[in-house]
Order: C-alpha cells, then sequence, then structure tokens
C-alpha cells in the first residue's frame, strides 16, 4: 500500500508537564484516493527504560503507584527524557536516580513506538549489566519500591499476568531473548 500524506494545519490543543496534544489535518492519498482528516496526536519527547541485571541473576524491578490505573504495579526503572538528552543518557540517568546503581556494560535491547495509534512516543530499552552502587534521587511524586527479583521469577511473573506494564513485558522479553532464552515457561504468544 502506498500512502502519501501532507499536513494542512497543527493546532497545540493542550500542553502539559510531559505531553502535548495537538489537532492535525491533513490530506491522505492512499490507494488512489483523496481523504481529509483530523487527528488528534499526543507528542511526547520519549523515554528510556532499563533492564537492570545483577550478577547473581536477579533484575532490578520497582513497585510504584500509577494514578492513571489507580494501582501500584511492577515496573523495570524509566523515565523521560530530558531535552537535549539522548535514550542512553536517559537510561543511565533513571538507572541510578530509581534504584542507585550504576551499570557498568550497556546494551541496547528495543527501540519501539508506545502507542503508535494516537501518540508519537519513541522508547529505548536497555540492559545494564556489571552494576555497582550509586546513589537514589527520587523525584518528588515518586514513591518507589525497588526489589531485586530472580530473572526467572521475573518471566514467570510476565507470563502469570502479574506484570502488565508494557515497557516492563518488552524488556524482560527482549533480554530473555538476548540471553538466549527461547519462549517462557507457559508459552508466552503461544
Amino acid at each position: 500500500m502506498t500512502v502519501r500524506w501532507e499536513r494542512l494545519s497543527r493546532e497545540t490543543v493542550f500542553e502539559g508537564r510531559v505531553v502535548e496534544l495537538r489537532r492535525d489535518r491533513i490530506r491522505l492519498v492512499a490507494d488512489g484516493r483523496e481523504k481529509e482528516s483530523v487527528y488528534d496526536v499526543v507528542h511526547h519527547r520519549g523515554a528510556a527504560a532499563v533492564v537492570a541485571l545483577f550478577e547473581d541473576d536477579t533484575v532490578a524491578l520497582i513497585r510504584q503507584f500509577r494514578y492513571p490505573v489507580e494501582e501500584t504495579i511492577w515496573e523495570i526503572p524509566a523515565g523521560t527524557l530530558s531535552p537535549g538528552e539522548t535514550f542512553r543518557a536517559c537510561a543511565e540517568r533513571e538507572l541510578e536516580e530509581e534504584t542507585g546503581h550504576r551499570a557498568g556494560r550497556w546494551h541496547r535491547l528495543a527501540r519501539f513506538f508506545t502507542t503508535p495509534g494516537f501518540c508519537d512516543e519513541i522508547m529505548e530499552i536497555w540492559l545494564a549489566e556489571g552494576l555497582e552502587d550509586g546513589e537514589t534521587r527520587y523525584d518528588e511524586d515518586e514513591h518507589i519500591e525497588v526489589v531485586r527479583v530472580p530473572f526467572s521469577r521475573a518471566v514467570e511473573r510476565m507470563v502469570t499476568g502479574e506484570i502488565r506494564d508494557a515497557k516492563t513485558l518488552v524488556g524482560l522479553w527482549m533480554a530473555h531473548h538476548h540471553r538466549g532464552g527461547g519462549r517462557p515457561a507457559s508459552g508466552v504468544g503461544g
């Protein structure tokens, strides 16, 4: 399928601390048909997340209350890029701020669109190894519990549905694959 498009106008409807809501009017030409459409687009400057893997085969997971879903959930450390910051620098900063560790080895596991149906956010997930102590620096509104979990148990929590956060699912799955794992027990995706 060949799609051509042209943005006719852009209006900023809302500008918040983390996101901006834009209303774009576009002209699409797809399969020989032309149509004008309006899209509401959430603009996000991007984020990075970290699978922090320790030498004893444990992984750092955080439990954090998330108001939009009104639950405390399991996550890997993550955060939004600061203006001008690279994904890797964001991952390094978030790892230390949220877990109190720094890493000697880094490997990018994934780069993906989080919700491309309405949002332009790109996220990178990094594997951090060779961990050493650093210093936590929580944001004022963060209430985080850091828990070291055996990697195999984290994968089980993913399969059983205890872990439902998308970046954490992607990060743990990609780390599992990177380490030479096949399908987790119970057949995720099957």
